[in-house]
């Protein structure tokens, strides 16, 4: 007899920001595997912001989930049937099966995770898409120099936090920007970050500027709004600016109101020779193993160090979700599901 599988699936697109009701529980029989495949039953699920943009229709760098389709994530899963040589019940993998207990994927697309080497749950954090997003993006486009100055957005999050603690490792200034005193402490105290502002302070400005006195050299953009406007001043000539993500944007349905600052950002990007540029974590799958290497090695030797934010229960996923996108979150957020 088939398993029963729950699953969380998009029950209508948002107008702005997401409400429970733009999700539906419902329950189906598990999937039988295909020869290739194996049958995996989700432990942990991975909550990232860029699932906001897959709730939206129109083109953008991936499809977007359809209505009536399980909502799109990560997760670390337990195999429970295989018909794939390579895979054996019991075996851990990475796969990327949505919001569901249960689900068949080729054994060709599963990474293999040794719980010997890291606790599972890195694979869709610090060792995992975050992760390497930070390594990246960083290195490939920010390309942090000694002595520099680097700045990152959302500094506590799954990205945010590797960011700043590479940029130590390489040998700069790392100044976080969080929401929240315990954010901050958090950055500054357990990441080792050189100094961290909380957005919300009424002298943010004044604030990021002591923090900075030699300008910023790289800016790792995760926010974008008002965070953006205060940094852009402060940006040093030939200044890099990789763009993972403009969280503060994601739930907008108009144009801010206020007078255009396309002009005055164009002019800064010429005058400063600024480089800007956008970036996706499959931009540069060919550096996985060395990113696995690296950062695998920094934090056995306690040099990258992480947080987990973890909420029992696939039905809790949606609030979840809305809760990362107003910044409740501390850390990775993940979905324990079995």
């Amino acid at each position: 007899m088939p398993l029963p599988n729950r699953r969380i699936v998009l029950a209508s697109r948002p107008a702005g920001e997401p409400r429970p009701e733009n999700f539906r529980l419902e329950e189906a029989a598990a999937p039988r595997p295909a020869e290739g495949q194996a049958l995996l039953r989700t432990r942990y699920l991975s909550l990232d912001p860029y699932m906001r943009g897959r709730m939206n229709a129109g083109p953008s760098y991936a499809p977007p989930v359809e209505v009536g389709q399980v909502m799109e994530g990560g997760a670390v899963s337990e195999v429970v049937e295989s018909r794939a040589p390579e895979l054996h019940p019991g075996d851990l993998v990475l796969a990327y099966t949505g919001w569901q207990e249960y689900a068949a994927a080729d054994a060709a697309g599963l990474r293999k995770l040794d719980p010997g080497l890291a606790p599972v749950t890195t694979a869709l954090g610090v060792l995992g898409m975050p992760g390497m997003t930070a390594y990246t993006g960083l290195l490939n486009i920010g390309q942090p120099k000694p002595g520099e100055t680097v700045v990152v957005a959302a500094a506590s999050g799954a990205v945010g936090s590797v960011v700043g603690q590479i940029a130590r490792i390489r040998d700069c200034r790392a100044v976080g920007i969080a929401g929240g005193p315990e954010k901050c402490r958090f950055v500054r105290g357990e990441l080792g970050f050189d100094a961290c502002l909380d957005h919300r302070s009424p002298d943010f400005a004044a604030e990021l500027k002591a923090a900075c006195p030699r300008g910023i050299d790289v800016y790792f953009e995760n926010v974008g709004g008002s965070v953006f406007q205060t940094v852009l001043p402060l940006l040093n000539f030939f200044a890099r600016v990789p763009v993972c993500g403009l969280i503060a944007h994601y739930n907008a349905t108009r144009l801010p109101e206020g007078p255009d600052r396309v002009p005055s950002l164009m002019s800064a990007i010429l005058i400063k020779r600024l480089t800007f540029r956008g970036f996706i974590v499959t931009d540069f799958a060919a550096q996985q193993p060395d990113f696995l290497r690296d950062v695998s090695t920094w934090l056995r030797e306690g040099r990258i160090k992480y947080r987990e934010d973890i909420v029992e229960g696939l039905e809790n996923a949606p609030e979840a979700l809305i809760g990362l996108l107003r910044g409740r979150n501390f850390g990775k957020l993940l979905v324990k599901v079995s």
